[in-house]
């Protein structure tokens, strides 16, 4: 799962287009604060700026590089905020 700054939206695609991770699911409008002194995300006068986010699952080859982009990223430009959260897959149908 990545969480990210609509600002960030066509840097994650793109991420995801050069890895090669076609399937995903896409959330607009979330709301939320980063855990390291971020500001909130909520939408509103006081707080216009909001979050969107991505799950996606994807083989354990590929979570590696995964997360070093979105890393990457991050450290591009920090006080925008993008964070992976990875987790195991057990059964899927």
């Amino acid at each position: 799962m990545i969480v990210f700054n609509q600002a960030n939206t066509e840097r994650v695609e793109y991420m995801l287009d050069v890895l090669g991770i076609k399937g995903f699911t896409f959330f607009e409008q979330v709301q939320g604060r980063g855990t390291n002194g971020g500001e909130p995300r909520r939408g509103t006068h006081a707080w216009p700026e909001m979050n969107s986010a991505v799950i996606t699952v994807v083989p354990d080859d590929k979570v590696d590089a995964l997360l070093e982009s979105v890393q990457k990223l991050d450290l591009r430009n920090p006080e925008i905020g993008v964070k992976a959260f990875s987790w195991n897959i057990e059964q899927m149908v």
